[in-house]
């Protein structure tokens, strides 16, 4: 199922939560929905999942608005605290869920056990949640999630606590899942975003300030290029200073004069590194290492949303 968003808005009082945002999500796509804490992530889920309504805009699943219908049962919700009844067994609690999920009763057996499978709880179903680890824990949250085979799912800081083995483990389960559904994943680990989204799409005060790939955004950061070289020659100024007549260099900065180590920025990190090239062999200045520094999605992520 499609999700599109169009010119969606909601306010808290005087404070816009949303404004006026507008993106698309294809089944079969993972969607990174990345941002600071306020910035509408949660609100925007909330309102996706039927949790809240918008003041404002539309949300189409499939090409029909959410408002004309109830589109709950095609929808999967794992929320950031993932709220569980403690004191219930793993398979009571699923049983529960598909029960609230209108699953009919005689498929509801055969889900449970798929669940299980699906999300490795083998081992744990027959303990109640409270017993169970923070990374189990969500596991079973992504299991009530799915328990009713929805095409949609939205997966609020779906790793938040787990440790590094159990964040590997979940992110792959995503990546399974991802396959066959459209999902919506908010997190704050952004290499988890990279490994696992097919998009990223980031949202500040409300709006979205950028939407692509990992790949296209670090190729939007203009100015955030950088090559670590070193260059011999007899003065690390005057090489300073030949390399900021480059046409693509924005800056360079001396990292150490005395093993002659530059930190060079740079619209592109390909065309900067065959002008380098260039420069060094007219000078027959030695280039004894030449590293292009990929810009990170931290420096991107920073860049958009400390204003």
């Amino acid at each position: 199922m499609n999700i599109v968003i169009d010119n969606l808005s909601k306010s808290y009082g005087n404070q816009k939560a949303v404004d006026g945002i507008s993106f698309e999500v294809k089944t079969g796509e993972i969607l990174g929905f990345l941002g600071p804490n306020g910035a509408g992530k949660t609100t925007t889920m909330k309102m996706i999942t039927q949790y809240i309504n918008a003041d404002a805009g539309t949300i189409k699943i499939d090409n029909t608005p959410i408002a004309n219908g109830n589109f709950r049962d095609n929808v999967g919700y794992l929320p950031e605290h993932n709220p569980l009844y403690q004191e219930m067994p793993v398979i009571d609690y699923l049983h529960f869920c598909a029960e609230l999920q209108n699953v009919p009763k005689a498929e509801i057996p055969g889900q449970i056990k798929k669940m299980v499978r699906l999300c490795g709880l083998d081992r744990e179903k027959h303990k109640k949640i409270s017993e169970l680890s923070k990374g189990y824990k969500q596991r079973v949250g992504l299991a009530q999630a799915m328990i009713h085979e929805p095409e949609i799912l939205i997966l609020d800081e779906p790793t938040t606590g787990l440790d590094p083995n159990q964040i590997v483990e979940i992110r792959e389960l995503i990546k399974n899942i991802g396959k066959e559904k459209t999902v919506i994943l908010s997190t704050h680990i952004l290499p988890e975003v990279e490994a696992t989204c097919d998009r990223i799409l980031i949202i500040n005060k409300g709006k979205i300030v950028a939407d692509g790939t990992a790949t296209t955004l670090r190729d939007q950061a203009q100015g955030n290029q950088i090559v670590k070289a070193r260059i011999e020659s007899e003065s690390s100024e005057n090489t300073k200073e030949a390399l900021m007549n480059l046409p693509q260099i924005l800056g360079v900065n001396i990292h150490d004069p005395h093993t002659h180590r530059f930190e060079i920025q740079s619209t592109s990190t390909v065309d900067a590194c065959r002008s380098i090239f260039r420069l060094c062999q007219e000078k027959n200045w030695p280039i004894l290492e030449m590293i292009p520094v990929e810009t990170k999605l931290e420096d991107i992520f920073r860049d958009l949303t400390l204003n």
